[in-house]
């Protein structure tokens, strides 16, 4: 099993980063907080926490900037009906304290607007893990610094065009796959509400709105 990945950050997106490390550059897919944290820090030496979803017909990466949003997404995949893909598409509608929160309290409406999740499913999670998520030290992390903003709900902002926001927030979504069509009626509503808003805010947006 890797534990760590550590390198430099050759490419970043709001879905995956890759990092060169002895020569090999591992495409890592990654969560809302953990590409704001690794925002502004491209070409420069990272570090994430890993973990590795192996399947008939995949072999992917899952990366996170601390041991406890990786403790938080495994402890999502423990849940039936609850793979990676939907693990964490909940941890990037949420930050992680929020979602600690959310389960601890027993907020099945909050977890319901996360796409995929329905009413059962949202009632499930809250079921089988209000008993261990306060135990997850979200904490506990080691990395290139910058989480602390993260998981206050700290947004960086994108610098350039309002397009070049939009463009991002489509691709990511896309990737997390929602259809460009409907993704990009969704964004355009966002920025006309907010023209201001950064990448990471119109994707949480939009998480709960298709």
């Amino acid at each position: 099993m890797i534990e760590y990945i550590k390198g430099n950050l050759t490419d970043l997106t709001p879905t995956y980063a890759v990092i060169e490390a002895a020569g090999v550059g591992y495409a890592v897919n990654i969560a809302l907080p953990s590409y704001s944290a690794l925002v502004g820090k491209e070409n420069s030496e990272t570090k994430l926490f890993v973990t590795e979803i192996i399947r008939e017909d995949t072999h992917d990466l899952y990366g996170f900037f601390t041991r406890g949003e990786r403790e938080l997404f495994l402890m999502l995949m423990t849940v039936s009906g609850i793979g990676a893909n939907t693990a964490r598409m909940i941890m990037s509608a949420y930050t992680a304290v929020e979602i600690r929160q959310i389960i601890a309290t027993g907020n099945a409406r909050a977890l319901s607007q996360v796409k995929g999740l329905g009413p059962k499913t949202a009632q499930r999670i809250i079921v089988d893990l209000k008993d261990k998520v306060l135990k997850v030290d979200l904490d506990s992390h080691a990395g290139s610094g910058g989480m602390e903003n993260a998981a206050n709900g700290y947004s960086l902002e994108i610098k350039g065009a309002d397009n070049e926001v939009k463009q991002e927030s489509i691709s990511a979504l896309t990737m997390l796959g929602f259809a460009a069509a409907a993704s990009g009626k969704v964004v355009d509503k966002i920025l006309t509400a907010e023209p201001n808003a950064s990448v990471e805010q119109v994707i949480r947006q939009a998480l709960k709105m298709l």
